[in-house]
């Protein structure tokens, strides 16, 4: 199931508590998962899965998670088991940009 992502937008997992905020989104619709499976709008009920094996290792809470070509970005506002993905491919932590040094 692909979304069409615009920054700003809330979604939800439905198989644990993650909950993320858009901050980047690419042009395209994609298939945002968590868990292993497709995260639905904040505003959707249901849903009372378990993470998927591979999809388990969890989020921290006011990290960003982006793809290795950082298309899009994705800001959690509630952790939860659940990994992020874009399909079958793990969204990474995004690290903190390095300060200019103050020779």
């Amino acid at each position: 199931m692909s979304l069409q992502l615009k920054a700003g937008s809330r979604y939800r997992s439905v198989t644990c508590n993650n909950e993320v905020v858009v901050v980047k989104a690419p042009p395209d619709p994609v298939d945002l998962r968590c868990g292993g499976e497709p995260m639905v709008s904040i505003d959707d009920a249901g849903g009372n899965g378990a993470p998927a094996d591979g999809f388990n290792a969890g989020t921290l809470v006011g990290k960003r998670y982006t793809d290795e070509g950082e298309t899009i970005e994705v800001l959690v506002t509630k952790p939860g088991d659940g990994s992020l993905a874009i399909g079958d491919a793990l969204l990474n932590v995004k690290g903190a940009k390095p300060l200019p040094s103050s020779d």
